[in-house]
């Protein structure tokens, strides 16, 4: 079987965005703004951001980066010092919906290349509602599941547990949402399956990504709302962004390699919120989500 290469890999990352722009866009009948950009010490790439009818702000990034990594990542990276020669490729999505009855969600699939031949991928998808609804966290998770078990039944499982632990915000004691799979350094050596195999893996979780909550947003889109649950949507945006600047590796990645700093932060929502001492009413929805938001938790059941 022919391994393939990292320009294959590369375009079918920008593939796998313009199908997903395309998607959005048609469900949410609004339009993507175009950037593209270059990154100074080799390589670059095409952010698209929407703000439109339905998500109030959402970015599908596309980037494909090389060079040599400073010595903050190579770290992070637990990288050699003779190997610091990179390339990474891959997309990056984060949606925060107008409606606070539509969940935030993010998905990344990556490919990381070092010089001295090491080579992984990465990824996954995570679900952020602001009110959780248990058949709707069962839908996603069953969608995660159906992919993974398709190229092993022990994957589901595995990455639902990295996810868990992953998009988990220490300071808070809860998770971001109701997790989902997150996967890295997925390699020959580390899963016992070809190149192939794992970039056939990868292109299909990317491929969940679009069906999956378009399915979700058609469910909620149109749901009436309140001003209360629109200030509970700030605060649970507030969480998001706690996570993602305090505790998230890609950000910090990003920021260290001299990536562009609008792309890296666009995973950031248009409004958020603090509220000091914020105490949920007893039997409320947001009393009730903010106890759902643990790790380990079996959407399955």
């Amino acid at each position: 079987m022919k391994s393939p290469n990292r320009h294959e890999i590369t375009t079918f990352f920008q593939t796998l965005q313009d199908e997903i722009c395309s998607a959005l866009s048609a469900a949410d009948g609004g339009t993507f703004r175009e950037d593209s950009w270059d990154r100074p010490g080799g390589g670059g790439g095409r952010a698209r951001v929407l703000n439109g009818h339905h998500v109030e702000k959402g970015g599908v990034n596309f980037s494909a980066v090389y060079g040599e990594l400073p010595p903050a990542a190579a770290k992070s990276l637990e990288v050699d010092s003779e190997e610091t020669g990179f390339y990474a490729t891959g997309v990056s999505i984060v949606l925060h919906p107008k409606n606070p009855h539509v969940p935030i969600i993010h998905m990344n699939v990556r490919y990381f290349e070092l010089d001295g031949g090491r080579f992984w991928f990465g990824g996954g998808i995570d679900l952020t509602p602001h009110y959780i609804v248990p058949e709707q966290a069962a839908y996603f998770h069953q969608q995660l599941k159906d992919t993974c078990d398709q190229f092993d039944p022990a994957y589901y499982p595995k990455f639902k547990t990295w996810a868990d632990d992953y998009f988990f915000i220490p300071h808070r004691n809860e998770t971001r949402g109701v997790g989902g799979i997150f996967y890295d350094r997925l390699s020959p050596a580390t899963e016992g399956k070809d190149k192939q195999t794992l970039f056939e893996f990868t292109q299909a979780v990317g491929r969940t990504f679009a069906p999956t909550y378009l399915e979700l947003l058609a469910r909620n889109k149109d749901l009436p709302y309140t001003e209360r649950e629109s200030e509970w949507q700030k605060l649970r945006r507030g969480r998001y962004v706690e996570f993602n600047l305090v505790w998230d590796r890609g950000t910090k990645f990003g920021l260290t390699t001299n990536g562009r700093t609008e792309s890296i932060l666009m995973s950031l929502p248009p409004l958020a919120g603090w509220e000091y001492d914020f105490q949920a009413e007893a039997g409320s929805r947001e009393a009730e989500t903010l106890a759902n938001l643990v790790k380990g938790k079996n959407w399955l059941n």
